[in-house]
């Protein structure tokens, strides 16, 4: 038996973590414990790494029997959290997330040491959570009873080369495309809903930086 605790930026992550990952990974032996980083009640944007820091310290020093992972969205990431910066420059979300996770690994390897860092596995998805859903627009569509919305959704699929390139302004983030065509659209029950019509394996296919995460988790069974 395997555990990994998975830090996730907010609910909606959680719920996903709780309902679909951890079906697909439990028959493995690799159990997933999932809870929300920092205090009770925070918002998950403009993550600070202070805020992350106590969680990962907490998970990975005083629990040395298990592996740690995160699970934040790249858009919710403070201006100066670590890599953030040179990350905007780099041309393709591959590029940025590298950027990102390597700066922060290297401050973690200062703030923790290196032996704890052989335990945890660094994640930031590209460029939120919503951009998964786009890996299906049809199932994505029927997930959240809105088949209308089949042919928007599709549209802008067929703009990018992955659903990982949905790009992250103010205005074209994932979710801001989804609440402009859908202003009710509630990302803990309507993102779980989705991603549960469209399944693992598809968003896996489509995801390269998503799958890749979830690879490096498999290969501690």
């Amino acid at each position: 038996m395997m555990r990994v605790h998975v830090i996730c930026e907010g609910l909606t992550e959680e719920i996903f973590v709780n309902e679909v990952l951890s079906d697909f990974f439990n028959p493995k032996g690799i159990y997933l414990y999932p809870s929300l980083v920092g205090k009770p009640g925070h918002k998950g944007c403009n993550l600070k790494l202070e805020r992350l820091l106590t969680d990962l310290r907490g998970r990975l020093l005083s629990d040395q029997n298990a592996y740690c992972t995160t699970f934040f969205d790249f858009y919710g990431l403070a201006p100066d959290f670590p890599g953030k910066v040179e990350a905007i420059e780099k041309a393709s979300s591959t590029e940025k997330s590298a950027c990102v996770l390597n700066a922060f690994s290297n401050v973690l390897r200062i703030k923790l040491g290196e032996t704890p860092l052989h335990r945890f596995i660094p994640y930031v998805q590209m460029y939120e959570f919503e951009g998964l859903l786009f890996s299906d627009p049809i199932a994505f569509a029927q997930g959240i009873n809105q088949k209308r919305l089949i042919n928007a959704f599709q549209e802008i699929r067929n703009k990018f080369k992955s659903p990982e390139e949905i790009n992250d302004s103010s205005d074209t983030a994932p979710s801001k495309r989804i609440k402009a065509l859908f202003s009710e659209y509630d990302k803990p029950v309507h993102g779980s809903l989705a991603a549960l019509q469209i399944g693992l394996s598809v968003i896996r296919q489509e995801c390269p930086l998503f799958d890749g995460w979830l690879k490096r988790i498999e290969a501690l069974q």
